[in-house]
């Protein structure tokens, strides 16, 4: 790959965006890896959790690269509903790598450092939690940019903290400062700085790696739902859900385990 790296080692896949001369924008080459590698990582019976982080880079992430923004607005089509059309398509195909983040059966937890910024805050609301250090901060630069966020965004944000500040935070394109996104629920925790940040994300990976993977992988399809349905209709999806995989080798191991005061060990 030309814009991230990719290393896996006692069942957690370690996803780095690889672009520090760009501060971490994306290209078209990296969203188009970021699906790649996210659906790979999804049918990778090694991988249990996944930790996504920005590396060397100054920022996190820069947000989209400005040729690519400028590569999607511009065709030759003469036809202005054809134009319309392929514009779409273009822009539904750059929230698609979002969507293999957040549909990735496997947990994602992504650390944050320096700038997150526009489609930075898009790809780290796909991610199932979020770590960052107190100097990084966070603006949904696309009010500035004279658009509206388009890519998951304005979807998942309300979703996760009050609805009045993602309204602030678009409307107004402020920084938020990681203090503050931990206040808010934004991130998980904050860190005084990126080395204790990713010890304590790696402890937390290797803490989810240790446990049941079918279990995991269906926690996490059963929180997605709860969060699109109501109780009802998330109870019965649940009653469904667990008559049909609850009877597994894991539950036996699980079992076994505790009477034995042991740790579980589990197949991949």
């Amino acid at each position: 790959m030309e814009t991230l790296k990719l290393a896996i080692q006692n069942h957690i896949a370690h996803v780095t965006i690889n672009r520090p001369e760009k501060m971490n924008a994306l290209n078209q080459t990296a969203w188009d890896e970021i699906k790649e590698v996210f659906e790979h990582l999804d049918e990778n019976e090694d991988v249990r959790v996944i930790v996504l982080e920005g590396g060397e880079s100054k920022n996190f992430c820069a947000g989209i690269d400005l040729s690519l923004l400028i590569s999607v607005s511009q065709n030759n089509i003469k036809c202005e509903g054809r134009n319309r059309e392929k514009l779409r398509k273009n822009i539904l195909k750059l929230q698609a790598p979002i969507n293999a983040i957040e549909n990735c059966s496997k947990p994602v937890l992504v650390a944050i450092h320096g700038g997150c910024i526009g489609g930075g805050i898009d790809l780290i609301c796909g991610c199932d939690m979020r770590y960052c250090t107190d100097d990084a901060y966070f603006t949904i630069k696309e009010i500035d940019m004279g658009m509206v966020a388009d890519l998951g965004t304005l979807q998942r944000l309300p979703k996760l903290i009050n609805e009045g500040i993602v309204r602030e935070m678009a409307y107004t394109g402020r920084n938020v400062d990681g203090r503050e996104a931990e206040r808010i629920g934004m991130v998980n925790r904050s860190f005084s700085d990126k080395s204790i940040m990713m010890t304590e994300v790696m402890k937390t990976a290797e803490t989810i790696a240790q446990k049941s993977p079918l279990s995991i992988r269906g926690t996490k399809h059963i929180l997605l739902h709860t969060r699109d349905h109501s109780v009802a209709d998330g109870l019965n999806y649940m009653a469904t859900w667990n008559a049909a995989m609850l009877l597994s080798a894991d539950l036996q191991e699980a079992f076994e385990a505790k009477m034995g005061k042991r740790d579980g060990v589990f197949e991949g």
